[in-house]
């Protein structure tokens, strides 16, 4: 993932209808993943190290089960990006960024910052006071992307070991910083449209 808050290029345009319906060459549409997306998904994350990989089957789990909280982007029928995520039963207010990729191809549009934002402007989101997430300390494109993410919001961003490297993965892993943002502001949600 090379997470990249430059301007889009003019011949792309990312938009967000939740239903996927046909759009012009080039242009980004975001919705909600379906079944069908798993392999894609699988593929895209595996081409976008450090990001871990992980199974099949955990990427089919978030695409139904947890539909409402992960974001595909789709250019011209290919997966291009995708963030997934949750509202964590013990921290509801926030909202935790699992995974974010995006794809070569797509790099450099500030897809990924879009994408985080489509999610918050969802009717599921409502009530998040917070966004969370873990990077390891080598991760620099994704520390780029939640510091930028701060800026934007002008939220403060605040960083603490959440999973240590000897004590929670016995020494196979990189520690595991938590990065919160927040208060965030209010945000203003599409009153007219489906959601995202």
């Amino acid at each position: 993932m090379q997470p990249d808050e430059a301007a889009s290029r003019p011949q792309t345009a990312v938009h967000g209808d939740p239903r996927g319906g046909a759009r012009g060459k080039g242009e980004i549409d975001l919705r909600l993943p379906r079944s069908t997306d798993g392999p894609a998904i699988t593929g895209l994350i595996a081409a976008c190290p450090p990001l871990d990989r992980n199974s099949a089957y955990c990427n089919l789990v978030q695409c139904t089960h947890f539909a409402d909280s992960c974001v595909v982007a789709e250019r011209d029928g290919d997966i291009v990006g995708w963030v997934s995520g949750h509202r964590p039963p013990s921290d509801p207010a926030s909202f935790f960024v699992w995974q974010v990729a995006v794809g070569a191809q797509a790099r450099g549009l500030g897809l990924a910052g879009r994408m985080i934002e489509a999610l918050l402007d969802r009717p599921q989101a409502a009530g998040v006071t917070s966004l969370i997430t873990t990077v390891t300390a080598d991760n620099r494109a994704s520390w780029a992307l939640f510091e930028s993410l701060s800026r934007r919001w002008s939220a403060p961003l605040e960083k603490s070991v959440l999973f240590d490297r000897d004590i929670h993965f016995a020494g196979a892993h990189a520690t595991e910083w938590q990065a919160r943002i927040g208060p965030l502001p209010q945000r203003e949600r599409p009153q007219t449209r489906q959601e995202l």
